[in-house]
C-alpha cells in the first residue's frame, strides 16, 4: 500500500499543501481550526512527514551530532539525558558516535558528522587532540561538555566547576577527622582541576596528602589502592578522581581486609548510578551531569539561532552527596 502524502493531507483536510507544511513546522500562523483539520487528518491517514525531503527545502537535518569520548563512563549518561530534552523539544535529534572508533580507523572522530550534514555538534568528554576541533567549529555550531582542554574560538565549553567540588571533599574529611588522605589521580584537564583544588584545600586544613596516579578506570583504581593500601603509615582516606576508580578502591579495600568506613574512608566523583547502588553507596560529588547537558544543549540552540557570540566557560556547581563510605577515623 503506497504510504500517505502530503497532498493526501491536504485533499483530506480541505486545505492547500503549503498549509499543511506550516502546521507541520509549528507556525502560529495558521486558523485554530485550520490546524486542527490538517492534525486530524495527518492521524486518519497515518502521515509521517519525508525527513529526507524537508530537509532539502530547508537545508538543514534537524540532527545533532553527539561525539563521546568515553561510552564506558555512566556520568555521560546523566550528561545525555540533560542533553536530549532541550534538544528534542526544539525538534532536534541526536546522533551518536564513539570517538574512539574514529581513532581506531584512523579517521577524524567528527567527519561521519560533517558528511551526514549535521546542524550542530556536541562533544562529550575530552577528546585526544582538542586542536582538531577547529576547522569543524568554523563550519558547524559546536559546543563541548563535560571537559575542560582550551577550546576553539566561538565554542562554549559547558562543565562541573571541578575544582570547588574537590574542596568539597577535603573539607568533608577534614571535618571527620582525616589527617592522612591519599588522592587517586587522573590524567586530562578535569583531573587536574581535581587534583589542584582537593590539593589547596587539604593545605588550608594541614593535612597530609599523598598522590597516586591512575587512569580513571576501576582496574586502575584498584591497582593505585593496592599500592597505597600496601605501604606503612597507609590513609585514613582515600578520594578517588571518579566513580569508577573509586569502586576499585573498594574493591581492593575488602581484598586487604579493611572496613569501609571504619579502617578506610572512600569519597568518588560524578554521582554516577554506580555510586547510587545500594551495596556501594558511595559518598561522591555530584558533578550536575544533567545540568550540564541542559545548558550544553541551550548553548547549542543559541548558536544555530545566531546568538552564540564569542565562546564561554558555563560552569555548574557541584554538591556532595554523602553516604555510606565515609566516617571519622579509628584515630580520631
Amino acid at each position: 500500500m503506497k504510504p500517505p502524502t502530503i497532498r493526501d493531507v491536504a485533499e483530506r483536510a480541505g486545505v492547500s499543501k503549503s498549509l499543511v507544511s506550516l502546521v507541520l513546522r509549528g507556525s502560529d500562523q495558521v486558523r485554530p481550526e485550520k490546524r486542527d483539520a490538517v492534525l486530524a487528518a495527518v492521524r486518519d491517514l497515518g502521515y509521517r512527514p519525508n525527513a529526507a525531503a524537508r530537509s532539502l527545502s530547508e537545508r538543514r537535518t534537524r540532527t545533532v551530532g553527539v561525539l563521546l569520548h568515553d561510552l564506558r563512563n555512566p556520568w555521560y549518561v546523566e550528561l545525555l539525558d540533560g542533553l536530549n530534552s532541550p534538544l528534542h523539544a526544539a525538534g532536534l535529534r541526536m546522533l551518536l558516535a564513539d570517538a574512539r572508533l574514529g581513532r581506531r580507523t584512523g579517521h577524524e572522530p567528527a567527519e561521519p558528522f560533517l558528511d551526514l550534514g549535521v546542524d550542530g555538534l556536541v562533544v562529550v568528554g575530552t577528546l585526544p587532540d582538542p586542536a582538531a576541533l577547529a576547522p569543524v567549529a568554523e563550519r558547524l555550531a559546536t559546543v563541548v561538555a563535560g571537559a575542560r582542554e582550551p577550546a576553539p574560538p566561538g565554542v562554549d565549553v559547558v562543565a562541573g566547576d571541578d575544582e570547588a567540588g574537590a574542596r568539597l571533599v577535603a573539607e568533608h574529611l577534614a571535618a571527620l577527622g582525616h589527617r592522612r588522605i591519599a588522592h587517586i589521580a587522573g590524567h586530562g584537564a578535569v583531573a587536574a582541576l581535581r587534583r589542584r583544588g582537593f590539593e589547596a584545600a587539604a593545605r588550608e586544613r594541614g593535612l597530609d596528602v599523598v598522590v597516586e596516579p591512575a587512569d580513571l578506570t576501576e582496574e586502575g583504581g584498584h591497582r593505585a589502592a593496592v599500592r597505597l593500601l600496601g605501604r606503612p603509615g597507609r590513609p585514613t582516606a582515600v578520594f578517588a578522581v571518579n566513580d569508577m576508580t573509586a569502586v576499585g578502591v573498594l574493591s581492593a579495600a575488602g581484598e586487604l581486609g579493611l572496613r569501609v568506613p571504619h579502617d578506610l574512608s572512600v569519597v568518588g566523583y560524578d554521582n554516577t548510578s554506580l555510586a547510587r547502588l545500594r551495596h556501594l553507596w558511595l559518598t561522591t560529588v555530584d558533578n550536575a551531569g544533567h545540568e550540564v547537558g541542559h545548558r550544553a544543549a541551550r548553548c547549542l540552540l543559541d548558536r544555530l539561532e545566531g546568538r552564540g557570540g564569542a565562546g564561554r566557560l558555563h560552569l555548574a556547581a557541584p554538591a556532595l552527596e554523602v553516604r555510606g563510605t565515609t566516617g571519622p577515623p579509628l584515630t580520631a
